[in-house]
């Protein structure tokens, strides 16, 4: 069983397992997510309204409703990825089934026909983000090693602080260095005595001086040669949304609401690399880390919809920051072929404040009568303003900086239509979200499309939509010393069902 240890420290820059921009992109951005006919027009409904996702995009929507509804959506994802590392090819696939949304609004109207209030609704709604879930291997023959990681963090760590105490176990040092020095000292800890690296003068180590300080340099054990790699990434998980909603509609042809978020994060993540020497075939290494992340968050939303006309609708939306209260633990595994250590030891890191980037979106919609529709959404999000906090931390405040250097203002177009023929209807969709990062190295832009059919049966109603979306990412191995990245092209199919109801 493995053990616990409260990784506490001076400075949280020593304790943590290095949250980074990575970690900050991936909780600030959101997928298509909701009702089929949601997302069988790509989520272009901020203008529009009458569907419970269009809460998502503006809260003004529930009260387009006429009567109170509830829906549920039920949602199958397939991915895949085919990654290219040092001209080696391979490809996964992954797939995984999921409620997608669920959620009711009630509709109270004013039986004053002169009041310039109409109606008002109350809803909640339950809205994936984003899903987290994500398997795939990268191989190829590399030319550098891992011994680069732990050599990153070795350097500069004196001697004296790796080396156990008398009758101290693998577990008991490694405990130690967590809650004295942190995880930096943890991964030199692991590299040094699993047999990657060595001390570069190994006869000048303190025997009995305790005040010995001097910062020790490393150097790298294994054979000189290229690497076969064999680099794995697995992952499960989402970020999820609980909308709380008031909406009102004033006169004939405004409508007006807010939101109440409550967002939560489930993240798992086992990386690991099993590495060979080409030129030493008995020389191996293994290493595996793994990362359990938990939080919670706030935001609010406001949105209006207004009747422009006989046929035109416009709508405005602001989403706030998300204030997010993150904890995480992890575990770690080395295994070489001259040793290993397996410490059993769960390292808890104190809990840290992520603040995501408020959105701004506006929305047009053209209604062709009672039987054709078309939407366009556009939204600005600048990801430079995204924060780790407390920000006057050391680590913080430096990846503050590279947050605020490395990423940028994103936009979101979105394209829909719908066109109905009695009881059916038909949508599709197109949407385009350009990348997060001012350079589009680690991550391209998205692009997708959408289809669907619906079926009223008057009080109940049943929608299938189909998205596509497609990316190219190029991830980093890790975050220091061995930092080569992959190619990856991701592409994810969905496929949605929807059962609607009146209330």
């Amino acid at each position: 069983m493995k053990r616990l240890i409260f990784a506490f420290t001076a400075m949280i820059s020593m304790t943590v397992e290095a949250q980074n921009i990575t970690d900050a992109v991936r909780y600030s951005t959101t997928d298509l997510n909701g009702t089929a006919r949601y997302r069988a027009m790509s989520g272009a409904f901020g203008a529009l309204g009458g569907d419970l996702s269009s809460l998502n995009v503006n809260p003004a929507g529930s009260a387009v409703f006429l009567s109170s509804f509830a829906s549920l959506s039920l949602n199958v994802e397939n991915s895949n990825n085919d990654l290219n590392f040092m001209n080696g090819y391979n490809s996964s696939s992954d797939s995984n089934v999921d409620l997608g949304q669920a959620g009711a609004v009630f509709i109270f109207n004013n039986r004053n026909e002169n009041a310039n209030w109409k109606k008002f609704s109350l809803g909640f709604n339950f809205n994936k983000s984003s899903s987290f879930n994500n398997t795939y291997s990268a191989r190829g023959n590399n030319p550098n090693s891992i011994d680069q990681y732990f050599l990153a963090y070795a350097n500069g760590t004196p001697v004296e602080y790796l080396i156990p105490y008398r009758n101290e176990s693998d577990g008991e040092a490694y405990a130690r260095l967590g809650e004295t020095l942190g995880f930096g000292a943890q991964q030199a800890y692991l590299g040094l005595w699993g047999g990657v690296i060595g001390v570069d003068n190994p006869n000048n180590l303190p025997e009995s001086d305790p005040g010995f300080l001097e910062l020790d340099s490393y150097s790298s054990i294994l054979s000189p040669g290229t690497y076969d790699q064999i680099y794995t990434y697995t992952a499960t998980g989402l970020n999820g949304k609980l909308s709380f909603n008031f909406a009102s509609q004033y006169q004939d042809f405004l409508y007006l609401g807010i939101n109440l978020n409550s967002h939560f994060i489930n993240y798992e993540r086992m990386t690991s690399i099993d590495e060979e020497n080409l030129q030493a075939p008995d020389e191996y290494v293994y290493f595996e880390d793994q990362l359990n992340t938990l939080g919670s968050g706030l935001s609010l939303q406001l949105g209006a919809i207004a009747k422009v006309g006989q046929n035109l609708r416009a709508g405005l939306a602001y989403e706030s920051p998300t204030w997010y209260t993150i904890s995480e633990e992890t575990s770690q595994y080395i295994e070489t072929d001259i040793d290993y250590v397996e410490p059993n030891i769960v390292n808890i890191y104190p809990d840290y404040k992520l603040q995501t980037p408020a959105s701004y979106t506006g929305s047009l919609a053209y209604l062709f009568g009672a039987s054709a529709l078309i939407s366009f959404d556009y939204t600005y999000k600048d990801y430079s303003t995204t924060k780790f906090k407390p920000t006057d931390d050391p680590a913080f405040m430096e990846q503050n900086n590279i947050i605020s250097n490395e990423l940028g203002g994103a936009s979101k177009f979105r394209l829909g239509g719908e066109y109905r023929i009695q009881n059916w209807s038909l949508r599709g969709g197109y949407r385009f979200e350009e990348t997060p990062y001012a350079n589009e190295l680690p991550m391209g832009d998205l692009e997708g499309y959408s289809a669907g059919i619906g079926y009223s049966f008057g009080n109940i109603k049943i929608d299938f939509a189909y998205d596509h979306s497609s990316r190219e990412t190029n991830p980093q191995l890790y975050q220091a010393g061995l930092t080569d990245r992959m190619g990856i092209s991701r592409d994810n199919s969905n496929y949605v069902l929807t059962i609607g109801f009146g209330l």
